[in-house]
């Protein structure tokens, strides 16, 4: 809304997959287009159980002016980022959840608001590439499905364990909704196994055993089941730093610092593969910190916390 009416605003670019009944947020849209603003937004009328209200939003807004846009040939857009164009300076927001008043108040996600020149350079590359997916787009800050998530995700897991067999903390530590992709599987059974503490907060789907003797007792899979759907992605590597102490460490004359990712993408073939995703990276300090705290406070906790993943494996090692 303040964008809208901001007259240093020139253009607003946004996502939308989920739309609250009386959103708004596309009030604000609307407005800002009448105010004489570039307005795009970008609108996936694929949203499971959203598709009628979404294509009733899409037309209100190209009525009012709004560039409205449908999507990709067979990429469903699931990532959640903005981009406001200013008289003194570019605004990115990347957020984890929908812009949607009513999952606001029952779920749990982050948003980033950041004027990083180069974040906020890469969004409006994503937005380049939905708006022309037949052009080559390359991201120097986020990881994007389809273009470099997988390849990404799958450097950062190999790097904790060089970083292990090099003597340097290795350590994966997640927060997500769903992990069912078979090489992501794989590789963390390949870190756990390698000597990585890999601990994993998921909410539904896991095609992860954790309490495999192969595992050393390297890998921790938690869910929290409690009043908000726990909907946020938070991705944090050691990256040769101690978690626990995260002070930078200076290696060898190299800086070590642990690495925070949130976005979209859950580790699905879906995500990964047919989906645009956005994770973006955290460099403030107390930011860091702060993802890094809710991800291991979710691990600790003893009230709301389940944990399958041991009586499984028992029962299947009994069955077989």
């Amino acid at each position: 809304r303040e964008a809208a009416v901001n007259p240093e605003v020139k253009a607003i670019k946004t996502t939308l997959y989920r739309l609250a009944k009386d959103s708004k947020v596309v009030s604000a849209l609307i407005a800002a287009a009448r105010n004489g603003k570039k307005v795009t937004v970008v609108i996936e009328l694929l949203a499971r159980f959203d598709e009628e209200s979404n294509i009733v939003w899409s037309k209100k807004m190209a009525d009012a002016g709004v560039n409205v846009i449908t999507g990709v040939e067979g990429l469903k857009i699931h990532s959640k980022v903005t981009h406001i164009s200013a008289k003194y300076g570019d605004i990115a927001v990347i957020s984890t959840g929908n812009f949607h008043e009513g999952n606001a108040r029952a779920y749990t996600d982050f948003l980033e608001f950041t004027a990083c020149k180069s974040v906020v350079n890469d969004v409006a590359r994503v937005f380049d590439f939905i708006e022309k997916p037949y052009l080559p787009v390359h991201f120097k800050e986020l990881i994007v499905s389809p273009n470099n998530m997988r390849s990404k995700l799958t450097a950062l897991i190999n790097q904790e364990i060089r970083n292990h067999q090099h003597g340097l903390p290795a350590h994966i530590l997640c927060k997500l909704n769903h992990i069912t992709d078979e090489q992501i599987v794989k590789q963390l059974y390949e870190a756990a196994a390698a000597g990585v503490k890999v601990d994993l907060l998921v909410r539904g789907n896991c095609s992860l055993v954790s309490n495999q003797p192969q595992l050393g007792g390297n890998m921790r899979i938690n869910a929290i089941i409690d009043r908000y759907l726990e909907h946020s992605r938070i991705l944090i590597f050691a990256n040769g730093a101690d978690i626990a102490h995260p002070e930078i460490v200076e290696v060898d004359g190299s800086h070590h610092d642990y690495l925070v990712f949130f976005g979209s993408a859950d580790w699905m073939p879906r995500n990964l593969d047919h989906r645009i995703e956005v994770y973006a990276p955290v460099y403030d300090r107390e930011l860091k910190a702060e993802a890094k705290m809710i991800v291991e406070y979710g691990m600790k906790d003893d009230r709301n916390l389940f944990r399958s993943q041991e009586e499984l494996y028992k029962q299947y090692s009994n069955d077989n």
